[in-house]
């Protein structure tokens, strides 16, 4: 096992960081991403910002916004395993646990029949949740969040398009789009992101002089032809590191700092998931576009929502902090006005089926699951799309994953029919998707 230096740490995210700001540079403030030459006719939402609460494992739908009546697993009868409650649209609910969100179910739409054909490994199937594409061999395709920073940018000059809070992984990269369309990640919420700050040895006088020297290397290193290779690497470093410093700069490093929100909020949004919902709502206002929010390192029940065997005994505490932190994230947004303008999106690789295995737990279910949106502008309706009596089976209304990232690209102004390119090679935005058209209504 080889390990790198806190400086390595610190060249690799400037290097990698700097890229994706520098592209903000040219991007931020962009406006709508679909083109008045197209002839698209998909619709047009009006969100500005994004806040994707990643469960990995696989949700099970069933025993959260998809509820039927209960099962029992030691009698092997196939079911909920928890009760369901009334919410604020008539006609339909929730699982007991997620009583903190039921009330907000006008401002949100539980998307129950979201499908794909992948169950048996979850790489492959958290790879089609982020990219809405099959792994191949011929092309890296981007992540939904590369995808959104790439068409909107940041939002302000001082903030990345796209920040990660989890451990990073290429699903969540920029594929084909290259470092300039990735993500700044951090996993602790008490520390912010590494590599952004200069490391204690490295004195001011010590940067300066660093300083001084690139610069005299850059223009030896420059070429008379302004158009060379050359030169426009040297002024996407340039770039760069301009932008990097931006990135470490108080105005966005102090987005970091939650000890600036009331002890009271901070305990409305209660444990570490909650505090990377809060600091995502931190994130967004200081300009990030797209923020992705992992709750799968935060396992209360041993297994996280990979509920195998006696994984599910504790499921309800994962379900609990789900709701108490998306209902304390949709009520701060809406005090800040900010609620209408964020597009909040749970996703998941895959559900789980109503039978129980072996051990009491479930197995895995890509036929029919839930996926969630919520505020960001459209008109929710609780729940779109009807499962049979055990969510096992689509009654009506399916939607697949290109479907639901186009609904999430059209909420933001993205048209999800046109076309990026991997070199010459076009390849639309999603891979067929439609909106859904009756939350544009």
């Amino acid at each position: 096992m080889s390990f790198r230096s806190p400086s390595m740490v610190r060249r690799s995210a400037l290097a990698t960081m700097g890229a994706a700001a520098a592209h903000a540079i040219g991007s931020s403030h962009l406006g709508s991403a679909f083109s008045s030459e197209t002839a698209s006719t998909n619709p047009v939402g009006s969100s500005e910002h994004v806040i994707s609460i990643w469960l990995g494992g696989g949700m099970g739908q069933i025993d959260t916004f998809d509820p039927k009546a209960k099962g029992d697993p030691k009698a092997k009868k196939p079911g909920a395993y928890y009760d369901a409650i009334d919410t604020a649209v008539p006609g339909v609910q929730v699982c007991e646990h997620l009583a903190d969100i039921a009330p907000w179910m006008d401002r949100i739409t539980a998307v129950r029949t979201v499908n794909h054909e992948v169950i048996d490994e979850h790489a492959a199937a958290t790879n089609r949740m982020h990219t809405g594409r099959p792994v191949t061999n011929t092309i890296v395709y981007p992540s939904i969040g590369s995808i959104v920073a790439k068409e909107r940018g940041a939002a302000s000059e001082v903030a990345p398009p796209y920040v990660l809070i989890g451990y990073p992984n290429p699903t969540r990269g920029p594929g084909f789009l290259g470092a300039a369309n990735s993500y700044l990640y951090l996993t602790d919420t008490s520390k912010g992101p590494s590599g952004l700050s200069r490391p204690p040895e490295v004195t001011e006088e010590r940067e300066a002089r660093r300083s001084r020297m690139q610069n005299s290397v850059q223009s030896s290193s420059l070429s008379n032809d302004p158009t060379s290779i050359a030169n426009r690497k040297i002024r996407e470093y340039e770039a760069a590191m301009s932008q990097s410093r931006k990135l470490s700069s108080p105005e966005f490093m102090s987005a970091f700092d939650l000890t600036k929100e009331q002890d009271s909020l901070r305990n409305r949004y209660g444990s570490e998931f909650g505090q990377r919902c809060l600091l995502s709502r931190r994130l967004i206002e200081r300009g990030v576009r797209f923020v992705e929010v992992s709750h799968n390192l935060n396992f209360l029940n041993g297994s996280g929502w990979d509920v195998h065997n006696e994984g599910i005994l504790q499921q309800h505490a994962l379900v609990r902090e789900l709701g108490q932190a998306m209902g304390s994230l949709m009520s701060d947004l809406h005090e800040k006005r900010l609620l209408d303008k964020t597009l909040i999106v749970i996703t998941t690789e895959f559900g789980r089926p109503p039978e129980f295995d072996s051990g009491g737990g479930r197995g895995h279910q890509g036929k029919a699951f839930t996926c969630v949106l919520a505020g960001g502008g459209l008109n929710h309706c609780g729940a779109y799309g009807e499962t049979d009596e055990l969510s096992k089976k689509i009654v009506s209304n399916p939607v697949s994953v290109p479907d639901f990232f186009a609904t999430l690209c059209a909420a933001l102004q993205i048209d999800p029919s046109k076309n990026l390119y991997d070199g010459d090679r076009p390849v639309p935005i999603t891979d067929g998707g439609t909106p859904i058209a009756k939350l544009f209504a």
